[in-house]
């Protein structure tokens, strides 16, 4: 929806106030989602049970964007996130609050400012980051609502066929869980924090002047990785699309805390092409066993290796080699994706992990649904594997 010719004074109304006055033009959109996700614990519980094991979310999100002029633009997000009451009798807990020990709720979870210089956009405050530019503080987006951070960013391409980003990172709201949800989209935590002044730094190198051979390095100086001092860490990515019926994609990279403890290096390999429909691919990646855990600083929740499913991210992370083999075929509205990763744990060999994912993405009633299932077995001692099924629907307005 665009609303052009209203004053900036009138952006108040949904969260903005304005010291000054002229005439923007505006965007008002966002999503609403229905959120549902049900496990057994390994048998511990009942699928669909009302308890712990069973969550569910009923969110809004309301973005507001305008072109101040002179290359100005502004960016607002409200966050609205509730239950429905569903843990009355239906389920146990929800995938993520907007306030502390709170059901229903809600939060500002974007408002920034651009300015375009010449060939540079910044781009100052709440605001998503992507995977592609961010490989370890990025914005998920597994859960009813993607994660944000409070972050300075330019972005420059002055350089023909390079991106060259650079940001200083605060806070993030995506940060562990508390007593509700999973997480917390209405507290901003520190990054890493500890005593050290909070915040990291960002420089990304985009390079596409081998249209066959596109090549992405990071380097970010963390702050207190590890409750004592500061660290630094580097990714790289290279995709290879040599002009046969496969292509290639390298991954790897290094966290490094200096505090006398052991840096933690990881490294990637993929292979996609097609067979008929069924568009295939086949992972690897190997994890140290460095101090550290593999994940996004700005999380600790997911990863950024290939080797990426729905829910074996703790086992991935480290000290653990790790096969994935996918398949995507289109089906009816949508398409089907199943994919199998199996995980070595180098540290015990008891608690190997293997997990199954059946997803199926398609539109229907003006919407974007996925239905998955997801098997995940831990090779331990009277451990029985976990059934999960997960359900959403997104409306985009």
């Amino acid at each position: 929806m665009k609303i052009t010719n209203l004053s900036l004074a009138a952006i108040a109304v949904v969260g903005m106030m304005s010291v000054a006055s002229a005439d923007v033009d505006v965007k008002v959109g966002g999503q609403g989602v229905l959120y549902y996700q049900t496990m057994d614990k390994g048998g511990d519980a009942d699928l669909f049970d009302h308890a712990g094991n069973t969550r569910a979310n009923a969110g809004l999100q309301l973005n507001v964007n305008a072109d101040l002029g002179n290359d100005f633009g502004f960016g607002y997000q409200e966050t609205f996130l509730g239950s429905l009451g569903l843990e009355k009798n239906l389920v146990g807990n929800t995938m993520q609050t907007a306030e502390k020990d709170t059901l229903n709720s809600h939060a500002m979870t974007k408002l920034y400012i651009t300015k375009k210089i010449a060939n540079t956009t910044l781009k100052l405050g709440k605001q998503e980051l992507p995977k592609s530019l961010s490989p370890l503080a990025f914005s998920e987006g597994w859960n009813v609502f993607k994660n944000t951070f409070d972050a300075a960013v330019a972005i420059n391409s002055d350089i023909p066929d390079t991106t060259l980003v650079g940001a200083y990172v605060a806070k993030s709201n995506g940060t562990g869980g508390n007593a509700v949800g999973l997480i917390n989209l209405g507290q901003y935590n520190d990054m890493a924090g500890g005593a050290l002044p909070s915040g990291a730094y960002l420089l990304t190198i985009a390079n596409k002047s081998l249209k066959q051979l596109p090549i992405t390095l990071s380097y970010y100086s963390l702050p207190d990785l590890t409750g004592g001092e500061a660290g630094s860490a580097i990714w790289g990515d290279v995709q290879v699309d040599a002009g046969i019926p496969v292509k290639f994609g390298l991954q790897g990279g290094t966290i490094m805390p200096e505090n006398n403890l052991d840096d933690t290096t990881a490294m990637g390999a993929k292979i996609t092409g097609k067979a008929g429909p069924v568009n295939l691919t086949v992972a690897y990646s190997t994890v140290d066993d460095g101090s550290l855990a593999f994940k996004n600083v700005g999380t600790n929740v997911k990863t950024p290796l290939y080797t990426q499913m729905i829910l074996n991210q703790n086992y991935i992370s480290s000290d653990a080699d790790t096969v994935l083999v996918k398949g995507v075929v289109p089906v009816g509205p949508g398409k089907l994706i199943a994919q199998y990763g199996a995980t070595t744990d180098n540290s015990n060999a008891s608690t190997d992990y293997n997990e199954l994912d059946v997803i199926y993405k398609f539109k229907a009633l003006g919407t974007q649904m996925l239905a998955a299932y997801v098997m995940a077995d831990l090779d331990a001692p009277n451990t029985d594997p976990n059934n999960i099924i997960r359900f959403w629907t997104r409306y985009n307005f």
